[in-house]
């Protein structure tokens, strides 16, 4: 047995051109053909015997194991002797150092064979691992560039998730050092753009080339088809509605601009959007666009109800009620698990903020009428934000929630909307009606229809089209649905049991 350093040269043809083996060898640097282990298949197959690639700590890499002389291998990886060669009971072996990017010490190429190892299988050997090199340098570029893209991505989403909170200055802190001025704003929009799960990646990657570094571009960590965009200038809105136009299957919803600290309630107005853009021809849908309840009310007297629905919450910490105001408003438009991830915590979390904010108000979240009542409630918070003078104080003698939905705006709003129900033969108006008094629990609804529950959800999904609302899906479209019937007296209204002593809404005045 011996060891030594050792060379190779390439083997020429007698013409001077490169050997076929070569040839070969040069295949597996094609952009294509990167792949180590067919690499060290090839080299097996050339050269009649096993190969194996171990790194320094000795783990496989690619090829079939092999006992190797650990003495001979430790002086390679160390970089005492560049290649050993020796036989062992008839067994021929070679080693060949191979450097690992990043890495002070080498990984070895070792190759096994019956017969001895003469100039050709010596010069295969060694121009095989510098070709690994090249494949083991190429890789640990692209996984490189995978781990910053990753990383990138983790930054943008850690972000979103400070914004969704309001804690502005912390996420401009954490926005500067890599895109600066992004945030440097007061308001800003927030789109989101639907495609299939499978396209979401060359989608969030369109909108980012589209974007340039004018907007937060986000894969969404609730639902695996969306791609959230935040941004304060116009120009992004027409680059992403040139990139829909551009792409079949891909719908595009927008938000109302909004300040900065208000991201998770256009990120709900976004979604909102998005059911409409689905029914679109444009694929594309604003919020502004359509048409709200709460427009439509007596700004003062919502301003009025308002404040005492959610006054409860004002003696909070500002950061905790900042919180349970976002996680509550999230958790009315999404699963408490889609919401736990857009926000970065736990299911847990989100059910006992929600419940907290529950027992704050004296509310049932199962109940759909509360739950549209406290959203209204919620967006309306978001909107007097920005439009009440300071020292504004609300009528002591409160407003009632029937007089909101009793205004002649409203009304015929409400009769309008789901007056285009009233021409199917099948009754749906009936059935969306029992639906969501059976908090829209089809097997409930069907128990009191009479009828199937699969027919129950096949009536309102076909009720979706005609209202251009998402229903089943739950959230925002759904409780303006509940608005328009508690609007036209098809449903009770609702209990607020947590707000003001004596206040209209509160349960001892049911």
């Amino acid at each position: 047995m011996a060891g030594r350093e050792d060379g190779g040269r390439p083997t020429a043809a007698v013409d001077g051109a490169p050997a076929p083996w070569a040839e070969k060898l040069l295949e597996h640097l094609r952009p294509t053909g990167r792949d180590i282990g067919r690499v060290l298949a090839w080299l097996a197959e050339t050269v009649d015997g096993p190969v194996c690639l171990r790194d320094d700590t000795g783990a496989l890499l690619a090829g079939t194991p092999l006992t190797l002389d650990e003495k001979l291998v430790a002086n390679i990886v160390t970089g005492r002797i560049a290649s050993a060669a020796w036989e062992d009971r008839g067994d021929h072996m070679r080693l060949v150092r191979v450097e690992q990017p990043g890495s002070a010490r080498a990984a070895v190429l070792a190759v096994s064979r019956r017969e001895p190892f003469d100039r050709r299988a010596s010069d295969i050997v060694t121009h095989t691992a510098q070709v690994v090199e090249v494949l083991l340098r190429a890789h640990e570029s692209t996984a490189a560039g995978h781990r910053l893209e990753r990383a990138t991505s983790d930054l943008r989403l850690a972000i979103l998730q400070l914004l969704m909170v309001e804690d502005t200055v912390s996420a401009r802190r954490v926005a500067a050092g890599l895109w600066p001025g992004l945030l440097d704003t007061e308001t800003a929009c927030v789109y989101v753009v639907e495609s299939c799960t499978e396209e979401r990646d060359r989608l969030a990657a369109a909108c980012l080339e589209v974007t340039g570094e004018h907007a937060l571009v986000v894969r969404c960590p609730a639902m695996d088809g969306h791609v959230i965009v935040v941004t304060s200038r116009e120009s992004v809105g027409g680059a992403l509605r040139s990139l829909v136009a551009r792409h079949p299957d891909t719908f595009l919803g927008g938000s109302a601009r909004q300040r900065l600290a208000n991201t998770a309630a256009a990120y709900g107005q976004a979604v909102s959007a998005l059911a409409v853009a689905r029914f679109r021809p444009d694929k594309t849908a604003v919020y502004a666009e359509r048409t709200h309840p709460e427009r439509l009310m007596d700004p003062a007297a919502l301003r009025d109800w308002t404040h005492h629905v959610l006054r409860p919450l004002d003696a909070l910490p500002h950061h905790t009620r900042a919180e349970l105001l976002a996680t509550t408003r999230l958790g009315l438009e999404f699963t408490a698990v889609s919401t736990a991830r857009i926000l970065g915590v736990s299911r847990n979390t989100v059910r006992a903020r929600m419940e907290r904010v529950e027992a704050l108000l004296g509310i049932d979240f199962t109940d759909l009428t509360v739950r549209a009542t406290v959203q209204l409630a919620l967006n309306t918070q978001i909107a007097l934000t920005e439009t009440v003078p300071d020292g504004a104080a609300p009528d002591a003698d409160g407003a009632r929630l029937g007089d909101l939905l009793a205004s002649p705006a409203v009304r015929s709003w409400a009769r309008d909307l789901l007056g285009k129900l009233d021409d199917d033969a099948r009754n749906l108006r009936r059935t969306l009606r029992t639906w969501i008094a059976a908090g829209g629990n089809a097997e409930r609804a069907a128990q009191t229809l009479g009828v199937h529950a699969q027919t129950v959800r096949e009536h309102v999904r076909s009720a979706e089209p005609v209202l251009e609302h998402q229903l089943l899906a739950g959230g925002g479209d759904l409780y303006e649905v509940v608005l328009a019937h508690l609007a036209v007296g098809d449903l009770d209204r609702p209990a607020l049991g947590g707000t003001k002593t004596g206040h209209p809404d509160s349960l001892v005045h049911g």
